[in-house]
């Protein structure tokens, strides 16, 4: 098996910015696309951004401009730099990773615990 380690999260002034990050807890052959959902007290959990493993991005329209998603691949891991965050940034955030274990197994969805993001007005 392998973990999702999600670290960065926190209490931030809204205008102010925080980075994410997210990186598989062993050795793996290779992830596919890798992204980051956001879920609100109340609300859904919701796409924020992706990133594909040769670096085609998407984000939900609510973050574009303000958020960059990025990765390495080298180290497994993923990234989300937060700027210019708005108190309706609110939530836990979750990393999200397709990853195949080992040579010639089919991919799993893995989940990371999430991180809390606070933004005060």
């Amino acid at each position: 098996q392998v973990q999702l380690v999600e670290s960065g999260g926190g209490l931030v002034q809204a205008g102010g910015s925080l980075r994410l990050s997210c990186a598989a807890s062993r050795s793996i052959f290779t992830i596919g696309v890798m992204g980051w959902y956001r879920q609100a007290p109340g609300k859904q959990r919701e796409l924020v951004a992706t990133i594909t493993k040769g670096g085609s991005t998407n984000y939900a329209d609510s973050v574009k401009g303000r958020f960059t998603i990025s990765r390495d691949n080298a180290k497994n891991t993923v990234y989300l730099q937060m700027n210019s965050l708005k108190p309706e940034d609110t939530a836990v955030y979750f990393c999200n990773a397709d990853i195949i274990l080992r040579i010639g197994e089919v991919s799993h969805d893995y989940w990371g615990q999430g991180t809390q993001v606070t933004v005060s007005s």
